[in-house]
């Protein structure tokens, strides 16, 4: 995994999910483990507000002895989950602890006793208490009534899945098909698992985009399953991203493509695939502000991860960085030598900087099982076109002509494009190019803003055929609603005054229990127009603006002679505090001094 010099700043309500201990006696429920923690960061995802750090950045950190603080600056996040699982026959433990990195400051912990016959039901509640204790220590975010929903009565179909998202995101076709297998076994078990149909979908896609099965088959299987998930379940945004897919690959179709991805996203602003997605879709397009303004989003989701990281070495490879593209792409191969799309854009930048030798001797390096032809002879013949070797640059560029005529041989047809531009027959060029459009050829759009094709990008007859694949329109801003307000004026001041009310005279701050929730049902209102009350017009969380009352009943009680036998923390738990660290904490931050120097001070 990449490291960075640099230190992250903390994002604002951020909180990355570290993976939870494995405590059970079978080693075997590591991904029961796993499981769950992936499971608590989707359904946190789901909040709007709230950045989660995706599972890949999450799980680097996996046995790893590293310190807290340590983990939050690498990934960028002010606060950490982190937890443990036991299981034990149909008994699950499952505990949990908030830490606010900066201060290394636990200021929430909770144990769950259940049976493990409904996980899901187990991980909803656990997710929704979490969603709870950030949003009153963050501020305002609206929470839904459901985080996490049954995707199958399975278990084991549910491991089976996570077993293939981990193979499938090597990106090598040896590692897709064991992911094939496991989302196959999982299907086996649960025909109608919607993630793990969308899985097997995003395999198929994978092999036909990379010419390791026919361009009609992969593709024909990825609509069928993405489809037939689309039905299951409408709020999957990763069935948009195979549609967004399906739209560009299959039928070149930029604006479907773009409107589909962006409204996966309004399901999850956190489904990083998609963001990278976007990001890619405006690069090809010319946007490039746009772009890297959705790489960035990616990157604070999943820091760590290669996809995110070859994303950013491809943006830099389009803007003409090519040394910095070819540092990230190599960083990218020493932790998977066999990822084809950070091989091609090497092989690209080198062809790019006119290192034709590079480029010839570079394929003797790959290993040979993930060496493209297209992609080889292709590169060959751009590269003895440099080196001015006519014979063997016409040589390859025939063999292209067979390749393009075999099945899966489509990607070579992009290459002979690219031979007409680098040997400077251009008429040849735009005739491909309008040949393509004709029939909905998708490598026109991937290749269309590529630097190989910078030597047409003067011609008119390119910026004509710019405006008929990326409509100008497509990328104007429409202003984005302001977001309404959960309360009125006139029940504004109503319920501070109720609120006043049972905090100041029924004194409910005193209930160590007390939560935002549980407030709420006293005064009769929902806990989302609570916190929007609470952080929006008052301009306090909840911790603090409940803390505050502790402490000042602290401090009445500090003064008191009568309660002068008893301690300081003694003294914290009758003000309504149940942890030490808490009210250590907030005592401080509200006077300055530690609870020890206030009563020495009296």
């Amino acid at each position: 995994m990449p490291t960075h010099s640099k230190a992250k700043a903390p994002l604002q309500k951020s909180i990355a999910v570290l993976p939870f201990v494995n405590m059970s006696s079978n080693k075997e429920n590591e991904y029961f483990c796993d499981g769950i923690t992936e499971e608590i960061i989707n359904a946190l995802a789901k909040i709007d507000g709230l950045r989660v750090t995706s599972r890949t950045s999450s799980f680097y950190f996996k046995g790893k002895n590293i310190p807290i603080r340590n983990i939050s600056k690498e990934l960028g996040v002010e606060t950490l989950l982190e937890g443990s699982v036991r299981l034990s026959g149909n008994s699950l433990r499952i505990t949990a602890q908030l830490i606010q990195a900066d201060e290394d400051f636990h200021f929430w912990s909770e144990t769950w006793d259940r049976k493990s016959d409904n996980i899901f039901a187990v991980q909803d509640e656990v997710s929704l208490l979490i969603a709870e204790k950030l949003r009153e220590h963050f501020g305002h975010f609206e929470i839904q009534e459901r985080l996490v929903n049954q995707q199958t009565e399975s278990l084991d179909a549910y491991t089976l899945y996570l077993k293939g998202r981990y193979y499938l995101n090597k990106w090598n076709p040896e590692d897709c098909k064991t992911a094939i297998d496991c989302f196959n076994q999982a299907l086996g078990l649960d025909p109608n698992h919607p993630n793990s149909l969308t899985g097997l979908a995003d395999s198929y896609s994978f092999l036909a985009t990379t010419g390791f099965i026919s361009f009609e088959e992969g593709w024909g299987k990825c609509a069928e399953l993405t489809h037939k998930a689309l039905a299951i379940n409408n709020q999957l945004p990763e069935a948009y991203y195979q549609l967004a897919n399906l739209s560009f690959f299959t039928e070149a179709d930029f604006k479907n493509s773009f409107i589909t991805i962006k409204k996966g996203l309004e399901i999850n602003p956190n489904h990083v695939e998609s963001q990278q997605f976007l990001s890619f879709l405006y690069l090809l397009a010319g946007q490039k502000e746009d772009s890297k303004r959705h790489l960035d989003i990616a990157i604070k989701i999943d820091p760590l991860s290669q996809e995110t990281q070859f994303y950013s070495a491809y943006l830099d490879y389009m803007l003409e960085s090519f040394q910095d593209a070819m540092v990230k792409l190599h960083k990218c191969l020493e932790v998977n030598p066999r990822n084809i799309p950070a091989h091609a854009i090497i092989v690209n930048s080198l062809v790019m900087l006119g290192d034709a030798d590079q480029v010839i001797g570079y394929f003797d390096k790959m290993p040979s099982e993930i060496i493209v032809p297209a992609e080889k002879v292709g590169n060959l013949a751009l590269a003895y076109v440099l080196k001015g070797d006519e014979t063997q640059a016409k040589s390859s560029f025939q063999l292209l002509h067979e390749i393009s005529k075999q099945e899966g041989g489509f990607a070579a047809e992009v290459y002979i494009l690219l031979y007409y531009v680098f040997t400077g027959r251009f008429e040849q060029a735009f005739d491909w190019m309008f040949n393509a459009k004709k029939n909905k050829y998708p490598l026109l759009i991937l290749r269309f803003a590529d630097p190989l094709m910078n030597a047409l990008k003067e011609d008119p007859r390119y910026h004509e055929l710019k405006h008929q694949l990326f409509p100008p329109t497509l990328f104007e801003r429409s202003q984005e609603n302001p977001k309404k307000a959960l309360l009125n004026d006139v029940t504004v001041k109503a319920f501070k005054e109720k609120l006043t009310y049972f905090i100041e005279e029924k004194e409910l701050y005193l209930n160590p229990d007390l939560s935002l929730r549980s407030l709420a049902k006293e005064l009769d209102i929902h806990p989302n127009q609570l916190s929007w009350l609470l952080n929006e017009s008052i301009g306090k969380n909840f911790n603090a603006y409940i803390n505050h009352y502790r402490v000042k009943e602290f401090k009445r009680l500090a003064k008191d002679p009568s309660k002068a036998h008893i301690t300081v923390i003694g003294l914290a738990y009758e003000s309504g505090f149940n942890s030490k660290t808490v009210f250590n904490t907030y005592f401080k931050k509200e006077t300055g001094l530690t609870p020890k120097q206030f009563v020495k001070n009296q």
